[in-house]
């Protein structure tokens, strides 16, 4: 079984068992959540779609941990007038268990 899940404006298709690494979301590690926003399921030969979600349709996962990204370094600069700018960035996630997908 697979759904597609909308979370962190980026949409993720999932299965049951999956680990994925979504935007961060403000639950503790150990924790579970349950994303309502379910765009379709997949089922062998049910197949729902939603208008614009399938009503009563849920995803349980349990998360897993909260973490960083790795380091990417953003560099400008303007040729010979003497501009330089360094600047890094560490992207937070959660990374996530599904668990059981209902509808």
């Amino acid at each position: 079984m697979q759904a597609i899940i909308v979370t962190g404006g980026k949409q993720y298709n999932v299965s049951e068992g999956d680990t994925l690494f979504i935007e961060k979301l403000d639950v503790e590690a150990g924790e579970a959540v349950t994303f309502d926003t379910v765009l379709a399921i997949v089922d062998g030969e049910n197949t729902k779609f939603g208008t614009p979600v399938v009503e009563g349709a849920k995803v349980d996962a349990k998360v897993v941990k909260n973490g960083k990204g790795k380091k990417i370094r953003i560099f400008k600069y303007t040729p010979k007038k003497g501009y330089r700018k360094r600047q890094g960035h560490r992207q937070p996630y959660t990374k996530v268990e599904i668990g059981k997908i209902s509808f």
